[in-house]
């Protein structure tokens, strides 16, 4: 490592000018840089002090910490961001116009950048445990888009964390498919199958400079449990137990994607205690702190994800525990981790959060009243139109009752009622396979609407007639407008 220059994270952001594009690695705080990102901030407010011009393009695997979205944000440093975000500071700037962002399914950013659709990266800023002389990277906690911009990038610079152990040398599997017209299937055939390289070959050349850190990952806890997240999981689980009874879902179960939060960590929960399904794996995005404890009990078999994304305490279990990890786990980039071939093979049971759900089944995961962005599409959509069985979860309501999640027609649509198979909230299961849209709508209503906003939806259902789709055109959007107009979608009166 002596043949690389160690400078200050100061001096490593001087690199980085105006106009510049960069990439940055990890996926979720997971992974994701620290230092530099900060001291790419600091240099931009002190630019903007002397009256000087200073914004960077960005791309990430997907949302980051408060040192990266966060601080870029707050400094005014940002001219454009994609795929993902989720940082209040960043979502803030988007949606008054300070950044321009575009939301993309996470599975195909690497390969439009390959393609030349969006700026060539100048700069890769990667997060690594351990580096060679010969330009071999130990990626820390998520892969992300790392492979990728690093090709594409004129110049690395590395941050060293010394906060996570070189045994994750190992955990990854680094691939990157060919491009059309070359491209061959990508061939795993299982969560566990591994195609790739455990570390990251560049040419030592191209590293600019490298930071040493000792910065854990910006990852939260989750919040308890409450009686609404508890009962969603449970329905999940019984839901997908019934399943296997009939014989819909094979006898040895099938590999299970979970999206990212506090509902997916209590569905995961549920899932392992329910004694009626079996053992599983999981091929998804974000391995979080229910699987760890799930693996302990000998429930999750095996993880295929691109982030390890745990509170500080399990990462702490798992450092402390590598070897028992170290077949049981596995990182890809985002490329391979949410790629539709493997979805649609391996038959995943994928489990989603939705905004909003409308009652004919489309799926709104992004935009508040169809208007303000805010975390992003993910990779919701990579699983859910590929999936074997595509779930969606919601609590019925939002706002202690003053919004409904099921609404007459979405505000935006992010996975229509093609691709969504079932929708689940605290009150109940409605398996809209096999339906018209009359009849997922009365489903709907009678098992996932929370009983304040029942009769106002069975009303709603009665206002056009003799129609495939009963959407009545005047009314559709009652609910939201009124709630804009005055804090609650209780007591709507449909226009006759």
């Amino acid at each position: 490592m002596q043949k690389y220059k160690f400078v200050s994270a100061d001096e490593a952001a001087s690199y980085i000018h105006h106009g510049d594009v960069v990439g940055f690695s990890g996926f979720t705080p997971a992974g994701a840089p620290k230092a530099v990102p900060a001291a790419i901030a600091k240099r931009a407010e002190a630019l903007h002090a002397e009256g000087k011009e200073f914004k960077i393009g960005m791309y990430t695997g997907a949302s980051t910490g408060g040192s990266l979205d966060g601080a870029l944000a707050r400094a005014n440093a940002v001219w454009f961001r994609t795929p993902y975000q989720s940082n209040k500071d960043m979502r803030a700037a988007l949606n008054d116009g300070r950044i321009s962002y575009f939301d993309m399914h996470l599975s195909t950013l690497a390969q439009e950048l390959r393609a030349g659709f969006l700026p060539k990266p100048k700069f890769a800023i990667l997060e690594v445990c351990d580096i060679t002389d010969d330009g071999e990277l130990v990626l820390t906690t998520g892969a992300g888009i790392s492979p990728t911009i690093a090709r594409l990038a004129d110049h690395i610079i590395l941050e060293l964390n010394h906060a996570h152990p070189k045994g994750l040398r190992g955990f990854h599997d680094l691939y990157e498919p060919l491009d059309p017209p070359y491209r061959r299937e990508i061939p795993v055939y299982k969560p566990s199958d591994r195609i790739g390289a455990t570390t990251l070959k560049v040419d030592p050349a191209k590293i600019l400079c490298v930071v040493e850190t000792d910065v854990p990952d910006e990852t939260g806890g989750f919040s308890p449990l409450d009686a609404v997240t508890e009962q969603i999981g449970a329905n999940v689980a019984h839901f997908l137990a019934e399943e296997l009874k009939a014989g819909r879902i094979p006898k040895e179960f099938l590999p299970i994607q979970s999206g990212v939060g506090n509902i997916a960590n209590a569905v995961l929960g549920s899932l392992g205690e329910n004694p009626d399904i079996p053992p599983f794996e999981m091929f998804t995005e974000v391995i979080q702190d229910a699987v760890i404890g799930l693996m302990r009990h000998g429930r999750v078999k095996f993880a295929s994800g691109c982030s390890l994304t745990v509170s500080h305490e399990v990462l702490e279990q798992v450092y402390a525990d590598l070897d028992f990890f170290r077949d049981k786990v596995v990182l890809r980039p985002q490329e391979i981790s949410n790629n539709p071939e493997l979805v649609r093979r391996m038959g995943l049971i994928t489990i989603n959060t939705a905004l909003e759900a409308d009652i004919f089944g489309n799926v709104n995961s992004t935009h508040v009243l169809g208007q303000k962005m805010m975390n992003g599409l993910g990779g919701s959509g990579d699983f859910t139109r590929n999936a074997y069985i595509s779930i969606f979860t919601t609590p019925s309501t939002a706002k202690g009752g003053a919004i409904s999640s099921i609404v007459p027609m979405v505000s935006h649509v992010d996975h229509s009622e093609h691709s969504v198979k079932v929708i689940v909230t605290e009150h109940g299961i409605a398996d809209l396979r096999g339906k018209s849209p009359i009849q997922r709508a009365h489903l709907i209503i009678e098992n996932c609407v929370a009983p304040e906003y029942k009769d106002v939806l069975r009303e709603y259902l009665t206002l056009t007639n003799g129609v495939h789709t009963p959407q009545d055109l005047k009314n559709c959007f009652a609910m939201h407008r009124q709630f804009k107009e005055t804090g609650s979608m209780m007591g709507v009166k449909w226009e006759k």
